[in-house]
């Protein structure tokens, strides 16, 4: 007989996005409980064995202002920090670190492990308990039923995913794991549409059979940049990364093994991630290149095995081994694990909320992989939200939606509900429309308010962001109040090479020159007092960067009163005359709950959006006159 036991929520599945919505949804105050198919694979990292990067460090920074753990866990076991794109404008500035990959899944999952209200628990999880278009609880294989108030899917890879290396393939979530296989089937009768999606990792090389004299050195920064606002300082040594490339020799033997790679075969049916390809995808796609970067990256400081990021690749084994053999330092190399490709079922993300909630079932959320994205921080940033929101629908509160203009994870929701995915979704600067003011370093600023308030944010922690922002807009303040008169401006300006003056400048005129910054204005700004580093330099983005600042905050406040256009949810799209027969499907489908939101349909056009201002406005008045 089946025994039942109740929590406030659960969350099913313990990688990235299943840790940040059960750790949210119990600091919240609810009683969770985490499943995981395996007690010793929480916060796995199946792939690269590195957090941040493009993008993706603004995601970690955001989680962490949140009040979310992803940051903070790689403070702790990171072992190389870099910080990416700083040639560039600081809007695409990221953070990345590599992570000692045993080291970040134990430090993760002692978290868990120790957070109060939080119950961590082995099983594999084959129905979820629906009545009445409800979520109420979940079965496991072995029949055991745990009821909730809110139930959070976050399967990652494992709904009937499938392994291939070459012709070969077989049952799996990942290699070591076993795959979900029932779940799926349940999902379809609840009335899910489900797809396929394929992604690859490359084969894990022995250290100690690598040529690292033929390689190029890619040391980390100095001093190491943290990811966590709560890090005062990185003091763990760093491990250097190491870069080679492929040859015409690679190029060569993997044409003539496309036969068997299962992707060029026809074996693989789910589609792959355009923006991270397969090996051989880069061949076939890039023809005219004769060699491709490749990163040997150290998985930590107690092995050997070197990740090799750039060789994604399902071919065979042998195959493998000898490609490997082609590059320059791996000319002897050791595989100690080979690369692979997995297929695996997704919900396509028209089928969620803004709050991850899911439209066919209440109070059912799904977060992560089985969305359509692909990475850590993507998934990380879709717990943490399910886990805020599934609280506060069961508090009877209003849900927590980001806006584009406030934060990445704002864009990344909003992408995949109003835009969908036709391909693993991965975030990228350029998805941004107002990543100037989304910046890595200004996500405290942006989020820690939310953060306190969701009750998310220890009272010490915000106290001290609190402090920090005063400090920044007193020196802001001042560099705009003091002045320097032209007897002691014009020798300093000699010496920059500039043109004297004629006229008192204020500090904040001069660090807007490209020539100076906040460091170099000490020399006539003898009465400053000495701020720490965090500060000075929002203090200078901030003037510097003042101009545009502004222009990208007026687009922001036309973008809000687009937002604030609310279409109610009784709204019969298909009976408005006037838009396209694709408009009324999709805007059918996706049930936007903005004139923004409805304006960033793809097929959605602006006179069709001009047709539903119309109809909205007349709506409204005949409820008026009602």
């Amino acid at each position: 007989m089946a025994r039942n036991r109740k929590y406030d929520i659960i969350v099913v599945g313990a990688g990235h996005a299943g840790c940040e919505a059960a750790l949210a949804a119990a600091r919240m105050g609810m009683r969770t409980a985490l499943f995981t198919l395996n007690l010793d694979h929480v916060a796995q990292m199946s792939c690269n064995p590195a957090i941040g990067g493009l993008a993706k460090g603004q995601l970690v920074r955001e989680i962490d202002a949140l009040g979310g753990e992803m940051a903070k866990v790689t403070d702790k076991t990171g072992i190389q920090f870099r910080m990416l794109n700083t040639r560039k404008g600081p809007a695409v500035w990221s953070p990345r670190a590599q992570s000692d990959k045993k080291a970040y899944q134990l430090q993760m999952k002692y978290v868990v492990e120790n957070q109060e209200n939080l119950d961590l628990k082995q099983a594999l999880i084959e129905r979820i308990l629906i009545k009445e278009g409800c979520a109420y609880g979940v079965q496991t294989q072995i029949g055991m039923e745990y009821n909730a108030d809110a139930i959070i899917l976050t399967t990652g890879t494992f709904l009937r995913g499938l392994i291939h290396i070459g012709h070969n393939n077989f049952s799996g979530g990942r290699a070591g794991d076993t795959a979900a296989e029932t779940l799926s089937s349940d999902l379809r009768n609840a009335g899910f549409e489900l797809a396929r999606f394929k992604t690859g990792t490359p084969p894990r090389l022995d250290a100690k059979t690598i040529d690292f004299s033929k390689l190029e050195i890619q040391p980390g920064d100095n001093p190491p940049p943290a990811f966590s606002f709560q890090t005062k300082a990185i003091t763990q040594p760093q491990i250097p990364c190491w870069i080679t490339y492929t040859t015409e020799k690679t190029h060569d033997l993997i044409r003539e093994n496309l036969d068997a790679s299962p992707m060029y075969a026809g074996i693989i049916e789910g589609t792959g991630p355009r923006y991270c390809p397969s090996i051989e995808d880069k061949v076939v796609r890039f023809a005219d290149k004769t060699r491709h970067q490749i990163f040997l990256e150290p998985e930590g400081y107690h092995t050997r095995e070197i990740y090799c990021n750039g060789i994604s690749t399902s071919l065979p084994e042998e195959v493998q081994w000898e490609l490997v053999h082609t590059i320059p330092g791996l000319e002897n190399a050791e595989i100690m694990r080979p690369g692979y490709a997995i297929e695996y079922d997704y919900a396509p993300p028209n089928q969620i909320h803004m709050t991850m909630e899911t439209k066919a079932v209440e109070n059912l959320y799904f977060a992560g992989q089985i969305n359509g994205t692909t990475g850590y921080e993507e998934a990380a940033v879709q717990g943490l939200m399910a886990g805020i929101n599934a609280v506060r629908k069961l508090r009877g509160q209003s849900p927590f939606i980001l806006q584009r203009s406030e934060a990445y994870i704002g864009v990344l929701i909003d992408d995949l509900v109003t835009k969908g995915v036709d391909e693993p979704y991965r975030m990228f600067t350029s998805r941004a429309e107002y990543r100037l003011v989304l910046r890595q370093d200004n996500a405290d600023e942006r989020l820690m308010p939310y953060g306190y308030d969701l009750g998310l944010l220890p009272e010490t922690v915000y106290r001290a962001f609190e402090k920090k922002q005063a400090c920044i807009d007193a020196e802001i303040d001042r560099m705009h109040s003091v002045r320097v008169k032209p007897k002691e401006l014009n020798p300093f300006l000699a010496t920059a090479g500039g043109a004297p003056v004629n006229e008192s400048l204020s500090l904040a005129d001069l660090i807007k020159r490209v020539e100076f910054d906040y460091a170099t204005l000490a020399e006539i700004d003898p009465d400053r007092t000495p701020l720490p580093e965090e500060v000075t330099r929002q203090v200078e983005l901030k003037i510097k960067y003042e101009g545009y600042i502004k222009r990208q905050t007026e687009q922001i406040e036309r973008f809000r009163k687009m937002e604030q256009l609310q279409i109610p949810q009784d709204v019969n799209f298909r009976e408005i005359q006037g838009i396209t027969l694709e408009a009324r499907e999709k805007l059918s489908r996706i049930r936007p709950v903005s004139v923004g939101q409805a304006s960033r349909i793809s097929g959605v056009s602006p006179a069709d959006i001009a047709v539903l201002m119309v109809h909205l406005k007349a709506r409204t008045q005949t409820s008026k006159l009602g």
